[in-house]
């Protein structure tokens, strides 16, 4: 039986509910990894997404930040936050589903932006990958089916964006984000993406600015990073473009992987 996992930044799951649900039903996935929720656990419409069969974990913040994993399956254990990682921003939590063929544990990540470059932010964007790189190489020790998804901030390859020129002195693309990109993958995970498809311009986010929609200068921020045993039963990935034409759309679409 397939399991299909996707990631999506909703940029505020409030503003955005009935959309959200409308893309939620056309993709029909088993779990979602949802970032920038932006609003406090108590606050999240669970009653909306439990209608939908959503078990739903939650780690959200007051108007910024938030991430989520609403599962079909059974949450059986949860964390909030990168451990050994002190902080005060709502940007990582990860939990071990019950899935039919075996447990997986799948992570919601929304990584730092880091601009400006020459500022602390920078700095904790940096510090950050350094922390997730350290968790999830005491991960893959166990040798377990996992899959982190979710909003790195990182446009990995000058293919991943329009027109590198533009995003030079972009915290995304700097040298030392990319590093921490291709470091986490040196650790033996794979993005799925560039498994499946790896294909120029292919892009998760467009800026509301500047007719970026309607001209595809995009970037591609958006990844799921799969330990070798997920790796190994991976089946597809799509990017569900179609969302970011619909009414009140977030600036990012989900990215959805489909698992043997």
């Amino acid at each position: 039986m397939a399991l299909k996992i996707a990631a999506w930044n909703v940029n505020s799951i409030l503003a955005r509910l009935p959309t959200a649900l409308k893309v939620f039903e056309e993709v029909n996935a088993d779990v979602w990894c949802l970032q920038e929720i932006k609003c406090e656990d108590p606050r999240f419409p669970r009653l909306e997404f439990e209608a939908l069969g959503y078990n739903i974990e939650t780690f959200g913040q007051k108007s910024y930040n938030g991430v989520a994993i609403l599962s079909k399956h059974r949450i059986e254990e949860f964390v909030r936050g990168i451990p050994g990682l002190e902080h005060e921003q709502s940007r990582y939590i990860e939990a071990v589903i019950a899935a039919p063929d075996g447990p997986v544990r799948v992570g919601s990540i929304y990584a730092p932006n880091g601009n400006p470059i020459a500022t602390e932010k920078f700095q904790f964007k940096l510090q950050f990958m350094e922390a997730l790189h350290a968790h999830l190489s005491e991960l893959l020790k166990q040798e377990e089916r996992f899959i982190i998804a979710g909003d790195y901030n990182v446009i990995p390859r000058d293919v991943d964006c329009h027109d590198p020129r533009v995003w030079t002195g972009d915290a995304l693309f700097q040298p030392e984000t990319r590093a921490a990109y291709r470091a986490l993958q040196n650790l033996g995970l794979t993005d799925a993406f560039m498994a499946d498809d790896g294909a120029a311009h292919k892009y998760t986010f467009w800026d509301y600015q500047a007719g970026a929609w309607q001209k595809d200068h995009g970037i591609r921020i958006d990844h799921l990073l799969l330990s070798p045993q997920a790796a190994d039963r991976l089946q597809d990935v799509e990017i569900f473009k179609k969302a970011r034409s619909l009414e009140k759309a977030s600036d990012h679409v989900p990215i959805v992987a489909t698992f043997a």
